[in-house]
């Protein structure tokens, strides 16, 4: 399936199924955190080892919240600050995060952190928000090809197996970088 419906979209994920949408650089893949199976059938199709873990994605800062109570005020704010100030030019920033008892094992990979990107491109801020929380957000390609960064390419990567969210890409040239909250190293630049 193809659609420009948002709220369709989100039945999808709510019914157990993988979708593909455009994200703030590239497309990405998506599903139900809470859904293991779904979850499953992400890292199949990706060919992606459960071990590396994947971005869970939210439409609004208080969706992602309680994984911030961990952190000093001074780092809260340096987070808060880069997800809900950013111009929609400006590159998005993924934090790993303290998981807590809420994020699923699975998500996690072999990591005791949580990676986790509050968007501001309208269509995944409304597709998170149809949905009524964050989703499984990694990019759209089996490993070691390029992201996709269109319908076609993400098509030609999964064919009719996936669901897909059209709409246009971000006006990012570059996937999020990802910065560790608790030590500030740079994990991807």
């Amino acid at each position: 399936m193809i659609t420009t419906s948002v709220t369709e979209a989100a039945e999808c994920l709510s019914q157990g199924k993988v979708l593909a949408y455009p994200t703030e650089a590239v497309w990405g893949l998506g599903c139900d955190p809470y859904n293991e199976a779904a979850f499953h059938e992400i890292l199949r199709l990706k060919q992606r080892p459960i071990e590396k873990g994947v971005i869970l994605l939210a439409g609004q800062l208080s969706q992602v919240e309680h994984l911030l109570v961990s952190l000093n005020q001074e780092r809260q704010q340096q987070v808060i600050q880069q997800w809900t100030q950013r111009s929609v030019t400006e590159r998005a920033t993924t934090w790993l995060l303290p998981a807590d008892e809420q994020i699923p094992v699975w998500i996690r990979g072999q990591h005791p952190k949580v990676a986790v990107r509050v968007t501001n491109h309208p269509l995944c801020v409304a597709l998170c928000n149809a949905f009524n929380s964050f989703i499984v957000s990694t990019s759209a390609n089996p490993a070691g090809l390029e992201p996709a960064r269109t319908l076609q390419e993400a098509s030609q990567y999964f064919g009719s197996e996936l669901n897909y969210l059209n709409g246009d890409l971000g006006l990012s040239q570059q996937p999020s970088r990802i910065i560790d909250a608790i030590t500030g190293e740079i994990i991807r630049a």
